[in-house]
């Protein structure tokens, strides 16, 4: 599995997911592999870190963005939302 496959699974779900919404990393290696999610883990949670440096995603904890070097525990992944009064 190579990090444009997790980049891919990632970037799905956020879309299928709907605005301002978040996924959970797990559902992304689950999507990559049912059975095998768990192996996929540091995969899924490098990419997401790639997104965030991308600008593509924001990663939240308690429903605030933070840092990925701040990231204690669990996390969420959502689509990075454009400034307010700036147009996307």
């Amino acid at each position: 599995m190579k990090q444009i496959d997790a980049a891919a699974a990632i970037l799905a779900l956020l879309a299928e997911r709907g605005e301002g919404l978040t996924i959970c990393p797990s559902e992304a290696a689950r999507r990559l592999d049912p059975v095998g999610w768990r192996a996929l883990m540091p995969l899924v949670h490098e990419t997401a870190r790639h997104l965030v440096a991308d600008g593509a995603v924001a990663i939240t904890q308690s429903g605030r963005v933070v840092s990925p070097d701040a990231v204690v525990g669990a996390y969420r992944i959502r689509k990075r939302q454009a400034p307010a009064g700036h147009a996307k």
